[in-house]
């Protein structure tokens, strides 16, 4: 399970443009305007070498909390699917282990609906080269039609990154990896 923020206003930090010394100082010197709320929403999501879940979109004006997560990802929407696609058949729920996804109330509804998830023990701190959908998906329009042969070759692939985490001592590992 991976949530982001995504914002739609682009920081303008980063944004460079070469102007003339005569509009140096003229209005197109602006680019981008920082709003002091920008426009954004949690996207959160779930997929197996099997098949993906619905994505799940949660409204800026929603704090993202322990109960928000509960009740709106994980109990709402992950496990009826979890629950649909793999019946009694065993599953590993591996999450990134946001603040709202740690707490002690949701700890218990992870035992008592996700048993055998990986705990924070299982995930070394700081690993952007771990979570499948941080080193293969960017959060595309077109979630439906994602190959599931694709997200197979995308969950296949984690055994090896977590030895190329081991050797890297939990560092980022993405450029020895082959």
């Amino acid at each position: 399970m991976l949530s982001r923020y995504i914002e739609l206003l682009p920081n303008r930090q980063n944004t460079r443009k070469l102007l003339s010394k005569a509009d140096s100082k003229s209005p197109k010197r602006r680019l981008a305007y920082r709003k002091l709320l920008p426009k954004s929403v949690i996207a959160g999501a779930c997929f197996t070498a099997e098949g993906k879940a619905p994505l799940v979109f949660i409204d800026r004006n929603v704090m993202m909390n322990s109960e928000v997560f509960q009740n709106t990802v994980l109990k709402g929407v992950l496990l009826p699917w979890v629950t649909s696609h793999f019946g009694q058949r065993p599953f590993t729920l591996q999450q990134d282990w946001a603040p709202s996804h740690g707490s002690k109330s949701t700890k218990s509804v992870l035992d008592a609906h996700f048993p055998g998830y990986w705990g924070k023990d299982m995930w070394p701190v700081s690993s952007p080269d771990l979570h499948p959908l941080d080193f293969y998906l960017a959060l595309l329009n077109t979630w439906d039609d994602i190959d599931d042969n694709y997200l197979r070759r995308t969950v296949d692939s984690v055994p090896d990154r977590l030895k190329a985490c081991i050797e890297a001592k939990g560092f980022n590992f993405e450029h020895v990896l082959k």
